[in-house]
């Protein structure tokens, strides 16, 4: 049940931010942010070990930020199938899906963000359709672009529904942040971060943004970090692209200033 969230103020000298809330079992290794890709030394993000990819993936000198979200429908066919992991790089490297051939991924929701556009692509197994995220905030899940494709009487809906319906109008109603270069990650993202660690929820609340379930059989999922990318016209008032990154959701002492 991962999150993304986004807002495109053109008129800001931080025209977008983009939110990357990603959850997973907890037992799945990966690595924090770092240049982790020998073949796109200009990327960073953090790097999943079972796959060797990545949630969310920055290009500073672009500059450009991705992430990918699962999605719903018809799985890729084993044999061909890639993991989805590879679609951020390709997106930060890139700027765009080129002659990818979607049908060798099950079904995501694919996030570009640059200072002047940002884009989404859904993918549920037979079509592929893209949206231009214009002026507003915008919220994704697992169900698309504000719970569209949600289900009636599924119970992973249910809370997707519920996140969706308290955070929306918290997040709206909040100022919105306009991260400068040399700010901590406290004074970059203040009106944001009380929501970003959970609004006081508990992480078993069908609310929850950082959700923490216990699936049994030793099986438990859950929130396991949270990405915060800025991005600006590249200028005199220095480069494009700030990254944050708290691998300890939910921890206000958990935030790491990236680039």
């Amino acid at each position: 049940m991962c999150t993304a969230i986004i807002s495109v103020v053109p008129a800001s000298p931080v025209p977008v931010l983009l939110a990357g809330v990603r959850d997973e079992f907890v037992g799945r290794p990966w690595e924090p942010p770092g240049a982790h890709w020998p073949d796109r030394p200009a990327l960073l993000g953090g790097r999943d070990l079972q796959a060797g990819g990545t949630w969310f993936a920055v290009d500073p000198g672009a500059p450009r930020a991705a992430c990918v979200l699962n999605g719903r429908g018809r799985p890729a066919p084993e044999a061909a199938r890639l993991s989805r992991g590879g679609l951020p790089l390709l997106m930060a490297a890139e700027g765009g899906l080129g002659d990818l051939d979607p049908a060798r991924y099950d079904p995501f929701h694919l996030v570009c963000a640059e200072p002047a556009l940002v884009r989404l692509w859904s993918w549920d197994g037979t079509d592929l359709a893209e949206h231009e995220l214009g002026p507003g905030l915008h919220m994704i899940v697992n169900s698309g672009l504000e719970g569209e494709g949600a289900l009636e009487g599924g119970s992973e809906d249910a809370y997707m529904r519920a996140r969706l319906t308290h955070f929306r109008p918290r997040l709206a109603a909040a100022p919105r942040p306009e991260p400068c270069p040399g700010q901590d990650v406290r004074q970059a993202w203040e009106p944001w971060l009380p929501l970003l660690e959970g609004d006081g929820l508990e992480r078993s609340d069908v609310r929850a943004l950082l959700p923490l379930l216990d699936l049994g059989g030793g099986r438990v999922w859950g929130t396991g970090s949270i990405s915060l990318a800025a991005l600006r016209h590249p200028g005199p008032d220095g480069p494009g692209l700030r990254y944050d990154f708290s691998g300890a959701p939910g921890d206000p002492a958990g935030w790491t200033a990236v680039r």
